[in-house]
């Protein structure tokens, strides 16, 4: 559009030096003449007024050009100004949040499953997570999710919350499958360590015992005894034995609740348990394990929108656009936040937007704001030359009458 402007311009004074040329030959020459010279006057005087606008005409340093360059700062403080008094203020945001229903919008987003399949943003987000997770130190971002899982684990209080946890079981006799397999456990590896039992026996009995051979006959005895005790016990729901068992359960979660002594002890040996190095060894492979499994989420994110993710997503979604109330309450929130947002970090966004157009040297800003709107100021070069060329027509005309 510049050359178009710059080209006119030269038409005009090509026109003005070949109608002074032939002027006397015939009065139309006379309007030509008249046209070409006003609209060069025009076309030169808005050449002027649109140049000065971004730098000085002809290099020459004449007042009140450069106008853009010499006031960058007061034009970011001027933009800033502008975005916070009809932007960033909680009125403004109030008043322009109040008709938008964000819950439904959002909703009928997560609802379409063919939407969140194709959609960009779902699958570029996905890629850039990925690329970022990839790109990071693996040893020390590693480190530091597994410094910080091993932290919240020593932070936890484990004793009063094992004791919860079995307080809880045995007042809903979750209790009692334990304490059978307990029993048969004990009776398992009593008949496995039968030969273990008799040669106790044995030892602990005197010459005369072993000679007549009644050590033989006390180790079937005690081991017949064992089997009927543990075999009564894991029969009758009321034996004495299941009751001792339970009341030490009881006992137990009492004093992982209560009793400082006893969560000392479950804390220490938590400590021990952390730095042992096979735990450590299990942690780092839980980090990998989990690694893994996020980048083969965000390397194929459709397997997640197709499975039980998505069909919550589009549960959530649908639940958006249909419950009234729960819009109400979502767009309250939404509008609450921005609102939040807009006044907690209103003046740091319009400093940041004043201070970014102040650090812009010269020649930056005249550029961006000469991209923008100098094809419409070329357009003011045209209009001005034919304008003018124009007016010089018209006072032609009038001057032939006066």
């Amino acid at each position: 559009m510049r050359i178009t402007a710059t080209l006119l311009l030269v038409l005009m004074a090509a026109l003005f030096l070949i109608s002074n040329r032939y002027e006397e030959l015939h009065p139309a020459w006379g309007y030509v003449l008249a046209f070409s010279e006003a609209a060069m006057i025009g076309g030169l005087a808005d050449w002027f007024a649109v140049t000065a606008l971004f730098r000085r005409p002809l290099g020459l340093p004449i007042p009140h050009t450069a106008i853009i360059p010499e006031n960058k700062d007061r034009i970011a403080d001027t933009m800033a100004a502008f975005l916070r008094d009809n932007f960033l203020t909680p009125q403004v945001v109030a008043r322009r949040l109040q008709n938008m229903n964000i819950a439904e919008a959002a909703g009928g987003f997560l609802a379409d499953g063919q939407r969140g399949k194709d959609s960009r943003i779902r699958a570029g987000a996905a890629g850039l997570a990925s690329d970022v997770l990839q790109s990071l130190d693996q040893e020390k971002l590693g480190g530091m999710v597994k410094g910080g899982l091993r932290t919240q684990l020593e932070k936890i209080d484990l004793a009063p919350l094992l004791g919860q946890m079995l307080g809880a079981a045995i007042a809903d006799k979750r209790h009692m499958p334990v304490i059978e397999g307990a029993i048969r456990w004990a009776g398992i590896t009593l008949e496995d360590n039968e030969d273990l039992v008799r040669d106790m026996i044995a030892e602990r009995a005197n010459g005369l015992v072993r000679w007549t051979g009644l050590d033989t006959s006390i180790a079937n005895r005690v081991l017949d005894g064992l089997y009927k005790l543990l075999a009564e016990t894991v029969i009758d729901p009321d034996h004495p034995l299941r009751g001792k068992l339970e009341e030490g359960l009881a006992q137990l979660a009492e004093d992982l609740q209560h009793d400082p002594e006893t969560q000392e002890k479950v804390q220490k040996l938590k400590l021990e348990l952390l730095a042992n190095p096979a735990v450590g060894h299990w942690i780092d492979g839980l980090w990998e394990r989990a690694r893994r499994a996020l980048l083969r989420t965000m390397d194929n994110p459709e397997t997640v929108l197709s499975g039980q993710i998505g069909a919550s997503v589009q549960e959530l979604g649908q639940s958006l656009q249909r419950d009234k109330r729960l819009q109400v309450l979502v767009n309250r929130f939404a509008r609450r936040t921005m609102v939040g947002v807009a006044t907690r970090y209103g003046d740091q966004i319009v400093q940041l937007v004043s201070e970014t157009v102040r650090r812009w040297d010269a020649s930056t800003v005249t550029d961006r704001i000469e991209s923008a709107v100098g094809r419409d100021l070329q357009f003011i070069r045209i209009n001005g030359t034919m304008v003018g060329g124009l007016v010089g027509v018209t006072i032609h005309f009038l001057d032939g009458f006066f």
